[in-house]
């Protein structure tokens, strides 16, 4: 098995339950991060498994190009029903990665279908996380994932983070006049508006900055930018989406609406892999007119069983009114770390919304090393690396 480090010892997990995991030896740990930010509802739910079980022994895959089926139909209607605006269409696959790859196709699919065949780039931010294949590799800001592959990834990301705490164009927010988002401007006139089909974004930036949360005029601006030059806006909520902020989604915070919406890790919750790409009304007319078919797709795509899974998560989130919840205690437990911070040395700041929460600490401090000596006393946490400047 190739593992994250070959030849590193791992913990052999045995079981889980609620926000705790148990390992071969007896060991006990507090899932501080859900894993990636993934498993939000917890582990060991039995309505989720019961359901798995129930599926798994109707049918558990059928190709997409073949057959539709019963709880793919209803995933797309309840996701349909929880996004804002015409947000109405869904694309199902297995990872954020994909989601994210698939958006960038519609997008572009969306000018092709329009008869306007020059805009294929996709812009994006540096400190920024796409995923790891080329075409979302090529996406995203992250410098220390992106070294290995420099020579054959798009040059994709082009403004600065809304990263008000060490603003990267050294200026102060609100005096700034936004200079972060006003940048996409000047990109989108560099390059040209007739080459660019999208602008992708994390609502909240999550592995390459953790938790980073923009100035609240910030996605308007962004929107408005992108609007006026005829450039789709992709909302990356693969780490924030389904309850993780305190709102189903992120981009509520702002009232913004995006052209497409991703959705990954809290959709199955560690249950299944699930993705989806969630598609406007707007976006998708011109292909609907023209070839009704959009290129892209995966053999387990919107396979039955994750959909019946991911369909079961988002009830169980309803049922329990978990957003809600979310916003509740992440609201308390940012205080409660805000006042840790008042006395500690090595905090720098805490940051976040709901339980997608950051805790930034001093240059001095290896992240790196703090982590291990956390899973070691049973806290398990999830380090965000920037790979700028060599920074954790």
């Amino acid at each position: 098995l190739i593992k994250p480090l070959v030849g590193q010892p791992y913990p052999m997990i045995s079981h889980g339950k609620g926000v705790y995991l148990y390992d071969q030896n007896g060991n006990k740990y507090f899932d501080g991060s859900s894993g990636a930010i993934t498993a939000g509802i917890g582990h060991g739910v039995k309505e989720i498994a019961d359901v798995i079980k129930k599926q798994a022994e109707e049918i558990a895959f059928v190709y997409r190009s073949q057959f539709t089926s019963e709880p793919a139909e209803k995933l797309a209607k309840k996701l349909s029903d929880l996004s804002v605006g015409d947000l109405n269409w869904s694309f199902f696959v297995n990872s954020g990665t994909e989601a994210n790859e698939t958006a960038m196709k519609i997008a572009i699919q969306h000018f092709q279908e329009r008869g306007i065949q020059g805009k294929h780039k996709i812009l994006s931010r540096w400190m920024s996380y796409h995923g790891i294949t080329m075409g979302a590799l090529s996406m995203s800001g992250h410098p220390l994932r992106r070294q290995r592959f420099v020579s054959i990834l798009e040059d994709y990301p082009t403004i600065p983070a809304p990263y008000c705490f060490r603003c990267p164009v050294q200026k102060v927010y609100p005096t700034c006049q936004l200079a972060c988002a006003t940048e996409l401007e000047r990109s989108i006139e560099r390059i040209g508006a007739e080459h660019i089909a999208a602008f992708i974004a994390e609502p909240i930036i999550g592995a390459a900055g953790g938790a980073v949360v923009p100035p609240k005029e910030y996605y308007k601006v962004i929107k408005d930018i992108c609007s006026h030059h005829d450039i789709l806006f992709i909302a990356d909520e693969v780490m924030t989406g389904l309850g993780r902020t305190g709102a189903w989604f992120a981009m509520e915070h702002w009232g913004v609406e995006p052209d497409i919406m991703t959705l990954g890790k809290g959709l199955g919750a560690g249950y299944t892999p699930m993705a989806a790409t969630i598609v406007s009304d707007r976006v998708m007319e011109p292909i609907l007119r023209g070839s009704r078919s959009v290129m892209s797709g995966h053999t387990l795509s919107a396979n039955p069983l994750s959909a019946a899974t991911a369909l079961a998560v988002i009830e169980y989130m309803e049922k329990h009114n978990l957003p809600e919840k979310t916003a509740e205690k992440g609201e308390y437990l940012i205080k409660g770390l805000q006042k840790v911070q008042q006395q500690s040395t090595i905090i720098a700041d805490v940051r976040g919304k709901g339980l997608l929460i950051g805790v930034e600490l001093q240059p001095f401090t290896k992240a790196s090393e703090l982590i291990s000596v956390a899973a070691k006393n049973g806290l398990l946490l999830y380090q965000a690396v920037s790979g700028q400047a060599g920074k954790e």
